[in-house]
């Protein structure tokens, strides 16, 4: 194992790690546009606003999977999902995976994960309960991805709580009651870790919430029960004014969500300051994916259940993604498209750890210091359970494909596709105009499945076709 280093003390007698700590701080289900610093007028996210003017500024980040199980798995793998059978909701991690917490505790960092896990259940269907069931019961330790030390988790936060109270387990497997707003508590249990930290080891600590995600069992976000009338003056998003799904209805307690992840967020910045811990820490935040609002899949092509993701479009993909600390000073904001993929890349970096091609992505310091000047400025990302989908973005175009009649949630992939979705994002923003059927758009969606093609060779290692729309 690795020996520490450490600085000399300073003047006022702090001792400074030479690798820096590491939080990851992320959400779940939350647009980027929700926050100030991507053009939210209300006063929702004041703290993260501050962050990115100290740090980095991902502007147009993308999640490669817009559901919370493989993405999780992804986070944690740095795989693709469909590299380790996590394609969809209900799929533990493999236990013969090496994690980001396995290469943290080899490289003498401390690990810790609070909030939800969703990587210790298995499911064969929505409807059939759990054959390995952890949704409301402890995960033991082979099944928490390397994650050895604290430990405050619910496999299925929202089958353990609500907005207002609920419960998790510590790293013993003991039952821990939370009274309050569920942010605010799962918050809590970060600042305990933080108030027991020795200082002995960097850390690398995970505060996994579930908020801004509506609540399953009620069908609806779980704001702070202010959140209607403090957020009454909302404005939707283009897209979702043209659509009308049910934002009118569910934004204000979405943003209520949203605006509590910043104060908590706020809270575990004061923590940090107070145990002299903030200038040696870098903290990202971001989301897993966004949310449609039931606005997309609404096609025959879908073939699995939906509610707000699982879809190729922006409202799905694209999230938040703010980097500040060591590495990433100086309140840049980076243009250029970047995948969500290359964050457990980009945690190890920052460990000092080179996984080169064992993991997918790019390390995210190298795309913001413009060392990677050579890179394709596109993304590629998966669509499951609504459907088997894959989908490329660029800066000028969204092109998708799906596999017509296979079900998203039984199979992974497919070695035969047919196209669903290109939009012209100059003209069409929003993504309001479907442009897969306009002959104008032939050779653009030529190059494009050529492009996609690449992609999915590159993560699944065979190369299917991609035919026109058959209807």
């Amino acid at each position: 194992m690795e020996t520490l280093s450490y600085k000399p003390a300073d003047a006022g007698g702090k001792v400074i790690m030479e690798r820096p700590n590491i939080i990851f701080y992320f959400s779940d289900q939350q647009r980027a546009d929700t926050l100030g610093c991507y053009g939210q007028k209300l006063d929702i996210s004041p703290n993260l606003d501050r962050l990115a003017k100290e740090g980095v500024l991902f502007e147009k980040a993308f999640t490669a999977q817009p559901v919370c199980g493989p993405c999780r798995a992804l986070f944690q793998t740095g795989k693709y999902p469909t590299q380790i059978n996590c394609f969809r909701n209900g799929q533990p991690l493999p236990f013969d995976c090496k994690t980001v917490a396995d290469y943290m505790d080899e490289a003498g960092y401390e690990t810790a994960y609070v909030g939800k896990w969703h990587l210790a259940s298995h499911r064969n269907s929505y409807t059939a309960p759990p054959d390995i069931d952890y949704e409301e019961k402890a995960i033991p330790l082979e099944r928490r991805g390397g994650y050895r030390g604290f430990w405050r988790v619910a496999d299925v936060l929202e089958a353990t709580s609500h907005g207002y109270d609920g419960f998790v387990f510590d790293e013993n497997m003991n039952k821990c009651e939370f009274k309050g707003y569920r942010a605010d508590c799962i918050t809590d249990f970060a600042l305990e870790y933080l108030d027991a930290y020795d200082g002995n080891k960097p850390f690398f600590l995970t505060i996994s919430h579930i908020e801004p995600h509506h609540q399953n069992d009620r069908e609806c976000y779980e704001g702070p029960i202010d959140s209607k009338e403090r957020f009454a003056d909302y404005e939707l998003p283009e897209d979702l004014k043209a659509l009308k799904g049910d934002a009118d209805e569910m934004y204000p307690d979405y943003l209520g969500c949203c605006r509590s992840l910043d104060d908590n967020l706020g809270r575990l910045i004061i923590k940090l300051k107070e145990k002299g811990l903030y200038d040696n820490t870098v903290i990202i935040y971001g989301s897993d994916h966004g949310s449609h609002f039931k606005t997309r899949n609404r096609d025959a092509h879908m073939m699995g259940g939906d509610d707000y993701k699982r879809s190729c479009h922006d409202s799905c993909l694209q999230v938040p993604l703010v980097i500040a600390g060591p590495g990433f000073r100086g309140g840049k904001r980076i243009k250029e498209l970047v995948s969500t993929a290359g964050l457990p890349k980009t945690f190890l970096s920052i460990a000092g750890v080179d996984v080169d091609e064992a993991m997918i992505g790019e390390d995210l310091e190298r795309v913001a210091s413009g060392e990677l000047s050579e890179r394709k400025n596109r993304i590629f990302a998966q669509i499951s359970e609504s459907r088997i989908g894959r989908c490329i973005r660029t800066e000028e175009y969204l092109y998708s494909v799906y596999a017509p009649g296979q079900d998203g949630w039984q199979q992974g992939s497919s070695d035969y596709y047919e196209e669903d979705f290109l939009y012209d994002l100059k003209k069409d923003p929003y993504q309001l105009e479907n442009q897969v059927r306009n002959p104008a758009y032939e050779k653009v969606r030529e190059k494009l499945a050529w492009e996609l093609l690449e992609e999915i060779e590159k993560a699944e290692g065979i190369r299917p076709v991609i035919a026109p729309c058959s209807d």
